[in-house]
């Protein structure tokens, strides 16, 4: 841990809670229209194309799209697929910017206050640089550098994503700790040569649907960002 700088972190689901946000911003956009249904369910629905769409860029069969425009292209899909074609371009538009109105958990403001005393701190997300600027100024974020998917040109978990974060703070990737609450992500970044963190989030998906503990070898797993800052502090003799 002693080599450790720059803590990189996952943000949907890791930072915050984008099932219980997106269903408030679904009710609240789509309910005018007279629309009544199991918000969640259309949560669920709308990030179950999350993976399928950002597997076109992955393989090579699109260019690189930002995460806006795909959420736009799945948005559209949902709307369709719940029949609600009714649902008009100003309110598709409010509605597609909801990623950019998520909650963070309650553990993550002051979890990164901590960190940031002793460590570079940055998103690597998947959503582009716009999407984590409207989060971190929502939640009080304070990153020193916004880093991710945007600057690769590509998605998570595809190496080049872990490795132009650490690159960015001219840090090699073993300097660098990838903080998730997802196995798959911690996976790769370990794969790339990132030290990893591990963050239970159990409730992410739905009470109990959530990752509770990693199922991959990480360096580091942790309840909360709060803990993740106190088991550093104490790695390092402070």
């Amino acid at each position: 841990m002693h080599q450790v700088k720059a803590l990189v972190f996952d943000v949907f689901g890791t930072l915050v809670d984008w099932r219980t946000s997106i269903a408030r911003e679904s009710k609240a956009v789509l309910a005018p229209f007279g629309i009544s249904i199991d918000w969640f369910e259309f949560a669920d629905a709308w990030r179950n194309l999350y993976q399928p769409a950002m597997n076109e860029i992955r393989s090579g069969r699109i260019a690189f799209s930002k995460l806006d425009r795909l959420h736009r292209r799945n948005l559209d899909a949902i709307l369709s697929e719940y029949r609600m074609d009714h649902v008009d371009e100003a309110s598709r538009c409010l509605l597609n910017l909801a990623w950019h109105r998520l909650d963070a958990w309650p553990d993550v403001g002051p979890g990164l206050n901590a960190l940031r005393t002793r460590y570079l701190l940055a998103p690597c997300s998947n959503g582009n640089i716009s999407l984590m600027v409207d989060l971190a100024r929502r939640n009080g974020f304070t990153w020193d550098a916004i880093l991710g998917a945007e600057l690769a040109r590509n998605y998570k978990p595809d190496p080049a994503v872990y490795l132009s974060a650490a690159d960015a703070f001219d840090l090699q990737p073993a300097q660098t700790m990838m903080v998730a609450a997802h196995s798959s992500d911690l996976s790769a970044a370990a794969a790339a040569g990132l030290q990893t963190a591990f963050v239970a989030r159990p409730d992410e998906f739905g009470r109990g649907k959530g990752e509770a503990a990693p199922t991959v070898a990480v360096d580091i797993s942790v309840s909360s960002i709060v803990d993740l800052a106190g088991v550093l502090a104490r790695s390092a003799g402070t």
